[in-house]
């Protein structure tokens, strides 16, 4: 039986953990294992310049944390090596980093993943990792409302050029 104090460590863990999910609109968990110092160091890095917190976690733990909620069907995949990339900005980031890290590295494995505090199966979490980033989707539909703006504008402008013209002459 553990001590007070270590206990209490615990249950201060798993709290965190708990209001980490709560407040993320996605999350990702991968299993790690086999993977070198320099590509953990490297995903880690671009993860962080994504908006994605990624972190090691222990399997009980994480447990614990989704005992009673939405997530709990994550328990199943929670063996082995296990970490977590959680977001609370962007939709996308997690699973694209990751799944293409993924493809890239046999041993690194993803897992299971939550998307606005539902469990999500593999097959949504591979779909959601193939949307282009936010900025990209901003920047099509922003061209798309600015295309019929832009050929009105043409139109005017010939309309000028050819009543130029004909003044002209």
């Amino acid at each position: 039986m553990p001590n007070a104090k270590v206990l209490a460590q615990k249950q201060q863990i798993v709290e965190d953990l708990k209001s980490k999910l709560s407040s993320a609109i996605t999350g990702v968990v991968v299993d790690y294992k086999g993977i070198s110092v320099a590509d953990d160091t490297a995903l880690r890095k671009e993860l962080r310049e994504n908006g994605v917190n990624y972190f090691v976690v222990k399997n009980t733990l994480l447990s614990r944390a989704v005992e009673g909620t939405d997530l709990e069907g994550m328990k199943e995949v929670l063996e082995g090596t296990t970490a977590i990339a959680i977001s609370e900005t962007d939709y996308t980031a997690a699973a694209r980093i990751l799944c293409k890290y993924a493809s890239a590295h046999d041993n690194f494995t993803v897992k299971s993943g939550f998307l606005d505090g539902k469990l999500i199966d593999l097959s949504t979490i591979e779909q959601l990792a193939k949307l282009p980033t936010r900025e990209v989707l901003l920047a099509t539909v922003l061209s798309a409302f600015q295309a019929p703006i832009s050929a009105f504008a043409r139109a005017v402008q010939a309309i000028v050029d050819k009543n130029g013209e004909a003044a002209a002459e």
